[in-house]
């Protein structure tokens, strides 16, 4: 029988096999989680779910693109909520989590975790949970409803995460009011192109020469193209792949001109940095060790994403005006 300690040294020592590509990592991530959630099953006083449930993960696992350390993003929906099945996946939820934590997938620091109640619900407490985000004017609300948007499902039934996208989907053409305080949750961004076209780099403490790939180059274009899909109501997760179907739709080609093959190369320079001992560390590029190519390669990506930020944010307010 597999404990969380034998999966962590599996994990660690196979790891390596799969930094080729992006995929490859993201399959062995979903591998290794789901024997973290058969040990945390095994654990439960009952040998079966009560009910029909869906695990699912979001964040960067839920967009199929996770590096070499990743944290804790996922969340639990439930057929229906009764004394029973409450108390089973308040528990299941905890032992995951700590599971996760033991095989080397460090604690969520926001707390998106199954463990928490607010990502622990029935299929109707998360309407209801969706329906107050949605409703609800705070930055905290429309960045849970963001996250969520990103939920791929990792165990179970994938239909009710579709009904629960379709849901968001239905009441944002009823309110586009709504992508808006989309829109003003993701208003700014990093800049990293100096006035004479440098990139800036950070300028002190331990990461001092790189730049942070997470908040300058990611956000730009995976937070653009979120809220496109929210707007056209794409359901499914990866960056790439809502690309791929938003290019397909009249009107997207020339904004997203460039767009895929950037985020590909963008993934790629992060599978570059493996030797992060720490999950900040998997995000920060040393502009400093890169080749004159690779530098104006990056210098491109980020130009692009700023640009692609900025074109959607503009393009979505004149439609709701």
């Amino acid at each position: 029988m597999e404990t969380y300690e034998s999966i962590r040294e599996w994990k660690d020592q196979h790891i390596t096999a799969f930094l080729d590509d992006t995929v490859s990592l993201n399959r062995f991530h979903d591998q290794a989680m789901h024997k973290v959630m058969a040990v945390a099953k095994s654990k439960m006083k009952k040998d079966n779910p009560p009910c029909y449930f869906t695990w699912f993960i979001t964040g960067s696992g839920g967009r199929f693109e996770q590096g070499y350390i990743s944290d804790q993003d996922h969340g639990i929906v439930y057929e229906k909520s009764n004394e029973e099945n409450d108390a089973y996946f308040k528990e299941l939820g905890e032992e995951v989590s700590y599971g996760l934590h033991i095989t080397g997938y460090p604690y969520c620091k926001g707390k998106i975790m199954s463990s928490n109640p607010i990502w622990c619900k029935s299929l109707n407490d998360w309407q209801a949970q969706l329906q107050e985000w949605m409703e609800n004017e705070s930055w905290e609300s429309i960045r849970h409803l963001h996250i969520f948007y990103d939920a791929r499902a990792l165990l179970g039934n994938i239909g009710y995460i579709h009904q629960l996208k379709s849901f968001i989907y239905d009441y944002q053409l009823v309110h586009p009011s709504l992508l808006n305080r989309c829109i003003a949750n993701v208003m700014h961004v990093k800049n990293v192109i100096g006035p004479i076209g440098q990139i800036l780099v950070e300028r002190y403490g331990i990461y001092q020469g790189c730049v942070d790939l997470k908040y300058a180059a990611f956000l730009p274009y995976v937070n653009a193209i979120r809220l496109l899909s929210i707007k056209e109501g794409i359901y499914e997760t990866s960056t790439l792949v809502r690309m791929r179907q938003l290019i397909q739709l009249n009107g997207y080609e020339k904004i997203l001109l460039n767009c895929e093959k950037n985020f590909s190369d963008l993934l790629k320079y992060r599978l570059s940095l493996v030797q992060g001992k720490t999950y900040p560390d998997t995000h920060y590029l040393n502009i400093e060790k890169l080749s004159k190519k690779e530098r104006n390669e990056i210098k491109r990506i980020l130009k692009d994403g700023k640009r692609l930020h900025d074109e959607v944010i503009a393009l979505t307010l004149s439609a709701n005006e």
